[in-house]
């Protein structure tokens, strides 16, 4: 009689399929890449909008310095809350070792113009001399007008 010896262990194939990991991981980091500059917290403020709004791409820029003043008086540097007599030496500690030196600013619409002019005063006395009022491009809705029959 003889035994039959099975040899199936010897072909186990051992090896670790990472394809469906890979691509986990590269959804994982798209949306990483999408959420993460939403993620960067803003005061929160209505802008005033104008006709002939120019674009200012360095107040978007991570290390720009951006003053906001909310419809109800308070006072923000980035994202921290400050108060007129601290802005300007905040400023001025920001802007010692950088090359651009304008400081923007992003007031509310319905601001006191009261409080937006003591943050440019305290920016001024801090020593900044470029100053950018953020503003945005108020959207026209109406009609063109203009033609032969009008």
């Amino acid at each position: 009689m003889a035994l039959s010896k099975r040899d199936e262990g010897s072909k186990v194939n051992s090896n670790i399929n990472v394809t469906p990991m890979v691509d986990v991981m590269l959804v994982l980091l798209i949306i990483f890449m999408v959420i993460t500059p939403l993620a960067e917290q803003k005061v929160n403020v209505t802008l005033a909008q104008t006709e002939s709004a120019v674009a200012m791409d360095n107040a978007s820029k991570q290390d720009s310095v951006v003053v906001a003043v909310t419809r109800d008086s308070k006072v923000y540097l980035g994202q921290d809350q400050v108060t007129m007599d601290t802005l300007g030496s905040k400023v001025a500690d920001l802007l010692q070792n950088k090359m651009n030196k304008t400081v923007y600013f992003r007031a509310d619409a319905r601001a006191h113009y009261g409080t937006v002019e003591d943050a440019i005063d305290a920016v001024r006395t801090a020593g900044v001399q470029d100053v950018g009022l953020l503003t945005e491009n108020q959207q026209n809705n109406e009609p063109p007008s203009g033609g032969a029959g009008e």
